[in-house]
């Protein structure tokens, strides 16, 4: 029986208004930072994608409707924080649900000033008129560059006016990216609710697995249990039994688990729109084999060793290079590489089996935003930073250079990992891991 749902998480009000304050005093007051809302994404004809806002313009208004804009316009007297979005329109919410509107904008999501969406074209020139930088995310949506450009390019006719053109334009990611990096007690919070939330879909599939059963049940038996908690999926849930464990981002899910296969799965939940990322690999029928377990336990070693690594003042790239370490030193043990470990390493050898990184970002979204790397250097961790760390094992199928008993195994762990001030914590520490506490927990099922 599903756990009862607990009560709904959400990041107050005065967080998105923090966010918004702090992002103006980064871009200086004679900045203009423009942002759109994700558009509508059409499915079929007239049918479209379930609605996900942009994860940035969410960071900054908690603004859940599509046709809006965000300006902040910094030491503007009249308002800093302008949002433009649809107007209030009975006829429609009755097909497709309740809008905000303007006075909604201001009311329940603290904008300074809000305009109808429409009135975009007139007032925005107007906005950019004696503003010296632009903030904006070029190339993300090609539609609205061209918009932007125009408006400019109103603003510069009127130069012998006395009009005040911008006369430069910098990515707002520079600013963004290195906000949503750091996570507060809030955000934490809520990332926790999604990490629990997938360890409870996750055991759902566990007990649910049998020999016989089809991939898409395993699916369901994890999407399940996210509606049922009030989230979604955070990405494609990947469920890959026997061979099709060895496919990266496999898709398909739709193949049948035979006696003796693992199956892997890769899933997490979204939750308020901040993603869970786990993967466990578990014998369909509750026993690992003897190679199946010598491999697992390797992977298993590997993830230890990366999470040493995981503390303050680390570089983020240490933990993989501790896994690579982990995993090189095992192949050889194991038959399945040969040679020295520090020349298996500097050729690479190791990447016929462990093609990935050991990890990413994680937060909005789940490969997050944030610079791995700093003045060509790994970035050293710090505390705020919430990553995964996901060593994997994959031997082809067809891999004639192996002994046969080795083949078509693939193996992935991977937690959801927060640094904290002398350490770190996993968010995901609840799912079993280790073939031991696998097969116990399968016997129980």
């Amino acid at each position: 029986m599903a756990a009862k749902p607990q009560r709904p998480i959400t990041l107050p009000g005065a967080a998105f208004h923090r966010r918004r304050r702090q992002l103006m005093r980064m871009a200086g007051d004679d900045a203009i930072l423009v942002l759109p809302a994700a558009p509508e994404r059409v499915r079929s004809r007239d049918t479209h994608y379930p609605y996900r806002q942009d994860s940035d313009f969410w960071y900054l208004t908690g603004f859940p409707e599509p046709e809006a804009v965000l300006v902040l316009v910094p030491g503007r007297k009249h308002g800093e924080t302008i949002l433009f979005c649809r107007e209030r329109d009975p006829d429609r919410e009755a097909w497709d649900g309740p809008r905000a509107g303007q006075e909604g904008a201001v009311d329940a999501y603290g904008m300074d000033d809000a305009y109808p969406i429409a009135d975009l074209d007139e007032i925005l020139p107007g906005l950019l008129e004696g503003r010296t930088r632009v903030y904006y995310h070029f190339g993300r949506d090609a539609e609205f560059d061209l918009k932007l450009i125009g408006w400019l390019n109103r603003v510069r006719a009127q130069v012998r006016s006395g009009a005040q053109p911008p006369h430069e334009f910098l990515a707002l990611g520079h600013l963004l990216d290195e906000m949503r990096l750091f996570k507060s007690n809030d955000e934490i919070k809520l990332m926790q609710r999604a990490a629990d939330i997938s360890v409870q879909a996750h055991q759902a599939a566990m007990r649910a697995s049998r020999a016989g059963v089809r991939e898409f049940e395993l699916q369901a038996e994890l999407e399940r249990v996210f509606r049922a908690n009030d989230a979604d999926a955070a990405y494609g849930s990947i469920v890959g039994a026997g061979v099709n464990a060895c496919v990266l981002h496999y898709r398909a899910n739709n193949a049948t688990a035979r006696a003796g296969d693992l199956v892997l799965i890769d899933a997490g939940a979204e939750y308020r729109n901040y993603a869970a990322d786990i993967t466990r690999t578990f014998p369909v029928d509750g026993r690992f084999s003897k190679e199946q377990r010598a491999l697992h336990d390797l992977v298993g070693a590997a993830q230890r060793a990366a999470l040493a690594k995981a503390r303050p003042g680390m570089p983020y790239e240490a933990g993989h290079v501790a896994a690579v370490e982990t995993l090189t030193e095992g192949l050889l043990r194991l038959g399945l590489l040969k040679g020295r470990l520090e020349k298996a390493i500097a050729d690479g050898a190791y990447r016929r089996f462990y093609r990935h990184k050991t990890g990413h970002w994680l937060g909005l979204d789940v490969h997050d935003v944030g610079e791995y790397r700093i003045d060509g250097e790994s970035r050293l961790l710090e505390p705020g930073m919430v990553f995964t760390i996901e060593p994997g094992l994959y031997v082809a199928p067809d891999d004639k250079s192996v002994h046969a008993k080795w083949r078509g195994i693939g193996i992935r762990t991977e937690d959801d990992v927060l640094v904290t001030n002398d350490g770190h914590r996993i968010l995901t520490d609840a799912l079993v891991r280790d073939a031991d506490e696998i097969e116990a927990f399968m016997a129980g099922a």
